[in-house]
């Protein structure tokens, strides 16, 4: 059970994470804005096992101008007396091209605590780990949180036809983590919210190093400008661990539901 619970709270944080740049992007095109916010519920069959939120704003941060994102991850119920999970990620990145100045990782998984900070320096191509000192790293690698933001600006000149990709190399737990989130079709889905029109995404990894394989989670992003994940499915051996958008503020644009 609590690798169970471990992998929702895990995915919850990944949850919607191209190899280059492509600059700005109109900021009236932007599928996101300072003040939204976003909240799931991760459950395994009867039992709700944790819930993650998400928000970003903007920031000045060592008299930079950035997007401050924070995602925190919990238990909750039953699932918290047997493994309480109490997680904080941070990202500091400049809006104009998304690049990642400063990301924090805070972990506190039942008796196990973890604390970094990891500077990016893209002139030289490094990042700086206060755990593990300077690392070389791909021109464009993101973190994890930033990546989540940068996959959703994404979809808004890159995303047309089924079979498109975008493909991510982040820099996670001081290791490089290729990431490849592929558009396979639109479905209608229904979620604790209502129902929505959403285009559905498989994001291929290595297996072993998060997932057992390859297609073991299903992404749902709602088919509207803001481009927010909707619902989560993790398929595991012994069932499937979903998650679904429970509450939401703060948004670019309406999200639209059907009736």
């Amino acid at each position: 059970m609590k690798s169970v619970i471990r992998k929702s709270i895990i995915l919850l944080v990944f949850l919607v994470i191209s190899k280059s740049f492509s600059g700005s992007y109109p900021v009236d095109e932007k599928p996101f804005i300072s003040g939204e916010k976003l909240i799931y519920i991760a459950y395994f069959g009867w039992l709700n096992a944790g819930t993650a939120t998400f928000t970003i704003c903007d920031s000045v941060f060592e008299n930079q101008n950035l997007f401050y994102a924070k995602a925190t991850a919990k238990t909750i119920g039953l699932a918290d007396k047997l493994f309480e999970v109490r997680d904080v990620y941070e990202s500091f990145f400049r809006p104009e091209n998304n690049q990642t100045y400063l990301a924090i990782r805070n972990i506190s998984e039942g008796k196990y605590r973890y604390y970094n900070e990891v500077r990016y320096n893209y002139k030289d191509k490094k990042v700086i780990s206060q755990k593990s000192g300077e690392h070389d790293v791909p021109e464009n690698i993101l973190d994890m949180l930033g990546a989540f933001y940068y996959f959703r600006e994404s979809m808004v000149s890159r995303v047309k036809n089924v079979g498109d990709e975008i493909i991510m190399d982040t820099f996670f737990a001081d290791e490089i983590f290729p990431l490849k989130m592929k558009y396979v079709g639109d479905e209608k889905i229904k979620t604790k919210m209502g129902k929505f029109n959403s285009m559905k995404f498989t994001p291929v990894v290595e297996p072993g190093r998060i997932f057992d394989s390859e297609d073991d989670v299903t992404i749902w992003m709602s088919k509207d400008k803001n481009y927010i994940p909707l619902k989560i499915r993790i398929d595991l051996i012994i069932g499937s661990i979903k998650c679904d958008l429970i509450e939401y503020s703060g948004l670019q644009h309406k999200l639209e539901q059907l009736k």
